[in-house]
Parts: C-alpha cells; sequence; structure tokens
C-alpha cells in the first residue's frame, strides 16, 4: 500500500530500503485514487521509532494511507527535537474542524500516574471526545487503551505486581469478527505496562466484547459494538529489537528489570531476539484499515471539495 508522508520524514528512507511504497505530497497529487486519512496521536517518548513501526504497520492493504501525525500542546516532549516536532506534527487546534477516516492514539510512558495527573490528560480528553464525530474508527494501544477504556467507559486501571513484559501467547475468542479475520487460533503479541485492565471491568460494559486474551497477559483486544472504538492493550507495531532496546536501557538502573519473557532465544540477551508476532500485527491493522475505516467511512466524510475537486 502506497503511505503518503512529508518528502523528507526520516522513516519515509528506511521504509523504501524495506521495499514498502512510500510517496510524498508531490507524487500524491498526480493520483487519481481517494486516499484513507489516517491520524497518529504519538504519545511515546522516541516519537521516531513508533513513526516507523506505525507506518510499517499500515504498509500491507492496497488502499493509499494519507498520514497526519498530531502532538500534545499540553506537553513538552524530551526525547524527540523540536524541529522534528515542528515539521513533521500537527496540533489538535490545526485538525479539529478536520474529519478523519482513522485515528490511533499510541501508548505512553506514564501508566503509573493517575489519569488527571498526565499534563496532556485534558487534551487526550479532548480528543478522544472530537474522534466520536470527526473519526470513523480509533485504533488506541496500551496506555492509549487503557485511557481509552476508562474516558469513555470509566474502567480503570490496576497495578500490576511485577512489569508485563515480553511477548505473550493469546488466543482468538471469536474468530468471525472481522478485526481478526486471518488469525490462528493462538497467536503471540508484545506487552510492556505496569498496569492492566481486568477482563471483569470490561464484561461488565455490555457495549464491548474481548475478541483475544492471554492466560499470562491478560486482556489483549476488545472493540465496541459499533466499531468505533478499539482497544489493543499490547504493541503489535513494536519491530524485533524494541523489547531488548527497552529491557537493556533499564538494566542496572532498577532492581526490578527482568529478562522479557519469550523473546530472547534460550534466554541469551545477547543472541537474536525471536520475531513472532510480525504476521498477526499486519493482519490486525489491515482488517482495522479494510473493515473498519475504508468500508465504514460514511459518504459525507469523503463528499469534500479537496474530494471532488480531484
Amino acid at each position: 500500500m502506497p503511505i503518503r508522508t512529508q518528502k523528507d520524514l526520516p522513516a519515509k528512507e528506511i521504509l523504501e530500503r524495506e521495499n514498502i511504497f512510500v510517496m510524498d505530497d508531490d507524487r500524491a497529487t498526480h493520483q487519481d485514487i481517494r486516499p484513507i486519512s489516517i491520524a497518529i496521536l504519538n504519545l511515546m517518548p522516541l516519537k521516531e521509532d513508533t513513526e516507523l513501526q506505525i507506518l510499517r504497520s499500515l504498509s500491507n492493504t492496497p488502499l493509499q494511507v494519507d498520514i497526519t501525525f498530531l502532538a500534545m500542546q499540553s506537553h513538552e516532549a524530551k526525547n524527540t527535537s523540536l524541529s522534528h516536532l515542528n515539521k513533521f506534527y500537527e496540533s489538535f487546534s490545526d485538525v479539529k474542524e478536520k474529519k478523519f477516516d482513522g485515528l490511533i492514539i499510541t501508548g505512553a510512558p506514564v501508566e503509573l500516574m493517575e489519569y488527571e495527573e498526565v499534563d496532556y490528560w485534558n487534551e487526550v480528553c479532548s480528543i478522544m471526545e472530537w474522534s466520536k464525530t470527526h473519526v470513523t474508527s480509533t485504533l488506541h494501544l496500551c496506555w492509549g487503551a487503557q485511557a481509552g477504556l476508562y474516558y469513555h467507559y470509566g474502567i480503570n486501571k490496576h497495578k500490576l505486581d511485577g512489569k508485563m513484559f515480553g511477548v505473550y501467547k493469546h488466543k482468538v475468542m471469536n474468530r468471525k469478527v472481522p478485526l481478526v479475520r486471518g488469525f490462528d487460533d493462538y497467536f503471540y503479541a508484545p506487552h510492556s505496562r505496569h498496569t492492566e485492565i481486568r477482563k471483569e471491568d470490561i464484561e461488565a460494559v455490555p457495549e464491548l466484547t474481548i475478541l483475544a486474551e492471554s492466560e499470562e497477559a491478560g486482556v489483549f483486544l476488545v472493540l465496541d459494538d459499533t466499531g468505533k472504538k478499539i482497544f489493543v492493550m499490547g504493541h503489535p507495531e513494536y519491530d524485533r529489537y524494541t523489547l531488548d532496546s527497552e529491557y537493556k536501557r533499564d538494566k542496572g538502573k532498577r532492581d526490578d528489570v527482568k529478562l522479557p519473557v519469550n523473546y530472547y532465544p534460550d534466554d541469551n540477551e545477547n543472541a537474536r531476539p525471536n520475531l513472532m508476532w510480525r504476521s498477526h500485527g499486519n493482519i490486525l491493522y489491515s482488517n482495522w484499515l479494510n473493515y473498519y475505516v475504508y468500508q465504514q467511512t460514511p459518504y459525507e466524510f469523503i463528499y469534500t471539495p479537496e474530494i471532488i475537486g480531484k
């Protein structure tokens, strides 16, 4: 699938080396095709890594995707340069009058804080409220999933005794739902979190359905009854070395840092990590784009001067 980004986005060159078709604005203007417009609210500290991971995950359908990256106005990023943010990101105030086919809200390293203590919480709430009327379907990842379940349904998170860290086996609960179409009965996915959403709290909300869970890691995938809100408790977009980098960053700094579960061959931290989740991660993103975004976007979203003028 062609992904449309700014011409000099650093992730573009890496994706092209992986034979992923990325087009810039100049080429896109010559394509007589209705692109899917996706906004990505990137709350991760290493934003350029997350850009690459999510764009790679969105690259496996024949649909053309037009990407808009969003950053918080109410928070100063410490791990991404201001020049990068100014060049490649927009603020919510820049886009709040627009409508998007899809929205992705990423994880964030703030899960041990109460939601209301997060300095950009009010802004995230504004975006989630706006998404009800301006976005066809929203995909919430990790902390973004916990925050979405709290904001929309009042479901609170709970602190774990130890960090959920590694690659865990999950079972598909309902194979007939389009979001998990093409999944095997069991699949693997990475987790990296200190908190959880409990199964019984989700089951108490009639509008929500659990689509996949793990005996070790708990609930993984939740869908609301309209398909407008999807919650993923892990990180299917992670690349091979993301957990490795996180482990080696924290090793020696804290006493509670343990090897990622089911990740290194023979638990040898110097070995090349196993990659066991990419195919199902790609299927998840492709199913979301196809069944919950592309096929569900109402005609009035498409019927805009920008599209009519082509």
